[in-house]
């Protein structure tokens, strides 16, 4: 099934192109709800590596409305006004990590609704947020190492070539 990732309104296509990065390695489904603050073929998400966008299963909504009347399951709400720290919940495949606008996070009538599922990432004092791009990242990876990164390729391999000499 895989996991779900929710950006509300983006505003930065670079950090949208690295999280659809993110989201194509680990299987996971991205879900953008709109307004979003660039077009989707804005040249910043290629410049993310982003040359497999067609390649993704991403889903657009109107809103949040849009998005909650389309959707159900588990929903956990990542921010810095959260009570739970990110790696509390016990997550489950198939939930959704919903994530706020870059500039302001999810709206706070949201979080008074759902306060039992608001999540945060630990931080020093005095810092506002980390970088959506960083927190999709630790969050996710949290919720996929719980489920034993379920349907992952868990080990590489070298590939044989020869290179230059380390000693």
């Amino acid at each position: 099934m895989g996991m779900h990732i929710v950006l509300v309104e983006p505003e930065i296509p670079q950090n949208t192109g690295n999280i659809a990065r993110t989201c194509k390695a680990t299987g996971s489904v991205l879900h953008i709800v709109k307004p979003m603050g660039f077009a989707i073929d804005d040249k910043k998400l290629k410049r993310a590596g982003l040359d497999y966008w067609h390649e993704l299963d991403i889903r657009y909504y109107d809103n949040l409305k849009d998005f909650f009347h389309k959707n159900q399951g588990a929903f956990y709400f990542a921010t810095t006004k959260g009570k739970l720290r990110y790696d509390e919940p016990k997550y489950n495949d198939g939930d959704y990590l919903v994530f706020g606008k870059e500039t302001r996070g999810l709206p706070e009538t949201l979080l008074l609704q759902n306060y039992d599922r608001a999540i945060r990432i630990p931080m020093a004092e005095g810092n506002r947020s980390l970088n959506l791009s960083n927190s999709v990242a630790v969050v996710l990876y949290e919720a996929l190492r719980q489920n034993e990164f379920l349907n992952l390729m868990e080990e590489g391999g070298l590939t044989g070539r020869k290179e230059e000499k380390w000693e």
